[in-house]
């Protein structure tokens, strides 16, 4: 038990509580293809998802913002995204069960994402109920994890400080938001990076399954 004395515990939602990668997958090629430009893999969206969805089309698009279709396909994934986004998204095994015993304990649950605002609350609440205390996505006019501005946001939420807070998250992108807002991170390893990436990025806390996070509080 690494962190018993914490009172929240604020996760990632891509590829930490919920496997979106399919319904992610299939609404950036149904819009690369609107544009005639190429499909990609499950195996290169993985690679691309992390930082938010303009720069996931970024990553999509042959010269990425260069291309002159870039903004129109930035504007058709917004579109067709919300209309797919529980087609095949569903939380990974475990994650009902994990998140229920941290609540029962009686720590404070959030999530942070770089989804839109609207988007992370609604799965939030299709998917979790009351178990989540916060949910915070993408606004207008504040900057996107890494930047340690949505955590913050979270805990003002909660009411928590970083001394009390720990963050957990599946990717590089989410140690370097720990990082830059002063907390603790939990790497989850069946999620869309692997354990190879996060260590050289500095990960340091583990976990394999959502019960042996569980165990870690």
């Amino acid at each position: 038990m690494l962190f018993t004395d914490k009172k929240a515990v604020i996760f990632d939602l891509d590829g930490t509580l919920l496997n979106t990668l399919t319904d992610l997958k299939n609404s950036l090629n149904e819009a690369l293809r609107l544009h005639g430009l190429p499909q990609r893999t499950t195996d290169e969206v993985r690679r691309f998802v992390g930082n938010g969805i303009a720069t996931l089309v970024q990553r999509a698009v042959p010269d990425g913002r260069e291309n002159p279709q870039y903004d129109a396909v930035l504007q058709d994934i917004r579109a067709i995204y919300p209309k797919h986004s529980l087609d095949t998204t569903a939380p990974y095994d475990g994650i009902p069960d994990m998140l229920q015993a941290l609540h029962q304990k009686g720590y404070l649950l959030a999530v942070v994402s770089n989804k839109p605002d609207a988007q992370v609350k609604s799965l939030c609440k299709t998917f979790f109920g009351d178990c989540i205390a916060a949910a915070v996505g993408q606004q207008e006019g504040v900057p996107l994890k890494p930047a340690p501005d949505p955590l913050y946001a979270a805990m003002r939420l909660l009411g928590t400080s970083k001394e009390q807070s720990v963050y957990v998250g599946d990717s590089d992108v989410d140690i370097l938001t720990a990082r830059n807002a002063g907390l603790p991170c939990i790497s989850v390893l069946w999620g869309f990076r692997d354990q190879a990436l996060l260590e050289a990025n500095g990960a340091q806390y583990f976990a394999h399954a959502p019960a042996e996070m569980a165990q870690m509080f």
